[in-house]
């Protein structure tokens, strides 16, 4: 059995319309990339590869990009580096981080976000490190476990840091520091929440802005809390607990109350309205049935869009297409075994299975529409890093390769 959990994060803008210069975990969150113009269809052999580089070792992290530079993690043994490449796939300079974890499903875990100049990590084993962009030197270090008192979970620490001015959000998972807001200039705490006491579960937290009280919204092990963002002081939480402890998925907000979370294990979706000002939630719907271990969720129009791969056995590997609104159905389809979707601004899903499928369809609710596919080949492990769109590019990152193919 796969567990899965990787990558987890968030909304901290949710504007659609235009590109994003600095490309973070699932591009601003939403796994909607704001490019238009790109292939309608792709030839029959694949797309066109421009360029790959084969020696990232092990890791399951997504790319970053900022200043005209690509950024990726690796591990190698059991150290963590940090790649650094051109948009020709020039490596330009590979620096280590710190060690990486070895233990299952080795390798590099959340996807590093860049802000003003810095780059920061979150590892495996519960570091948090912040980078000069230009020297790569290291700038300062936390550990979530031996500063503030949190435990590592099963798999590995699983989050790409969340940046709210000048607050870097970490989960901790400890009774005291459950979450907690450091200062992104030296790391020096700005205040702890204790939440509901629960350990961390592979999420990475959302950012909310627009509520009257804007707020942290992520899942723990036992369940989805909502965290002032200025103060850290507990807003609302419900009860939100699987057989497995694992919830990757980020939460998806459409920008007015409600937000989606969905995970691949015995709890599936639920979609909260938030209400009070953001200060309470009620449930709109739920439904145990609609799963996705890892892949990411993405709004279009009313309709929700997701791989339903599930991690309990006997479970199906179906895409899904749902009514945002009322949680129904629209279509269910396993033509592509499951795995992680995102989408462009013309509102083309690209779908990346576990097998190694690369595909695009159509965001159309009324049936599965699959217009084009070609198999990913080189690379190695598992097919779980999440695909990114920027300038006319889909980089995939399989294992140890990093591929760059043209859209445009």
């Amino acid at each position: 059995m796969k567990p899965t959990f990787f990558l987890a994060l968030m909304c901290v803008a949710f504007s659609l319309s235009a590109q994003n210069s600095t490309i973070q975990w699932r591009n601003d969150r939403t796994g909607i990339y704001n490019e238009k113009g790109l292939l309608k269809s792709w030839p029959a052999n694949g797309l066109e590869l421009l360029w790959h580089f084969d020696g990232l070792d092990e890791g399951h992290s997504s790319v970053a990009i900022d200043s005209d530079k690509i950024y990726v993690t690796g591990m190698t043994g059991n150290t963590g580096y940090l790649y650094v490449f051109d948009f020709n796939g020039k490596l330009l300079n590979k620096k280590e981080y710190g060690k990486e974890w070895n233990e299952s499903y080795n390798g590099s875990r959340g996807t590093p976000t860049i802000n003003e100049g810095k780059i920061y990590i979150h590892s495996g084993v519960g570091d948090l490190v912040c980078m000069d962009q230009n020297t790569l030197n290291v700038l300062w270090r936390k550990n979530m476990i031996t500063d503030f008192g949190g435990t590592n979970i099963r798999w590995g620490v699983t989050e790409s840091p969340l940046i709210i001015d000048d607050k870097v959000i970490l989960s901790v998972g400890g009774k005291r520091n459950n979450i907690v807001a450091l200062n992104k200039k030296d790391g020096s705490l700005i205040w702890s929440s204790p939440g509901k006491g629960d350990a961390t579960s592979y999420c990475s937290p959302l950012f909310i802005a627009n509520q009257e009280v804007p707020q942290i919204v992520t899942t723990m092990q036992k369940n989805i809390v909502g965290i002032d963002a200025a103060t850290g002081q507990l807003l609302w939480s419900h009860p939100y607990e699987n057989n497995r402890q694992i919830h990757p998925n980020t939460p998806v907000y459409d920008g007015k109350d409600m937000v989606l979370i969905v995970n691949g294990y015995t709890k599936g979706a639920i979609m909260f309205r938030l209400i009070n000002g953001g200060r309470s939630v009620q449930v709109v719907w739920e439904d145990d049935n609609l799963k996705s271990k890892h892949g990411g969720i993405v709004k279009i129009g009313n309709y929700a869009y997701f791989g339903g791969d599930s991690g309990d056995r006997g479970a199906g590997r179906s895409w899904n297409c749902v009514n945002w609104n009322t949680g129904e159905v629209k279509w269910r389809d396993n033509t592509l075994q499951a795995g992680v979707v995102i989408a462009d601004g013309d509102n083309m899903l690209y779908a990346y299975s576990e097998r190694g499928e690369m595909a695009l369809l159509k965001a159309n609710p009324n049936k599965f529409d699959l217009v084009s596919q070609f198999p990913i080949t080189m690379g190695t492990a598992q097919h779980w890093a999440h695909p990114v769109i920027y300038k006319g590019v889909l980089y995939v990152r399989h294992g140890n390769t990093l591929m760059a193919y043209k859209i445009r």
